[in-house]
């Protein structure tokens, strides 16, 4: 899966559900992911369920307490009155 993988893809949750990342690099069994308003974490390759079309989909059962705040804080800043 290591090689499926790029620098630039997006990560999310779940499928159809708002990106809450992005990955920055791509190692041997992990990969680097930027969550807005948190900053990089160190995500297993065995928490991907499956990537895709530049997407990272996350198994959020094998995320650690750290990651699964930071994501859940990732849109905190967006201005809810501007259109995206």
């Amino acid at each position: 899966m290591r090689h499926a993988i790029e620098q630039g893809y997006m990560a999310f949750l779940a499928e159809g559900r708002e990106g809450v990342g992005a990955v920055r690099s791509v190692a041997d069994g992990s990969i680097t992911i930027y969550i807005e308003n948190a900053g990089e974490f160190l995500v297993p390759l065995s928490a991907v369920k499956k990537v895709h079309d530049g997407k990272v989909i996350l198994d959020a059962t094998r995320l650690g307490d750290d990651i699964l705040k930071a994501v859940g804080h990732a849109h905190d800043r967006e201005d809810p009155n501007v259109a995206g």
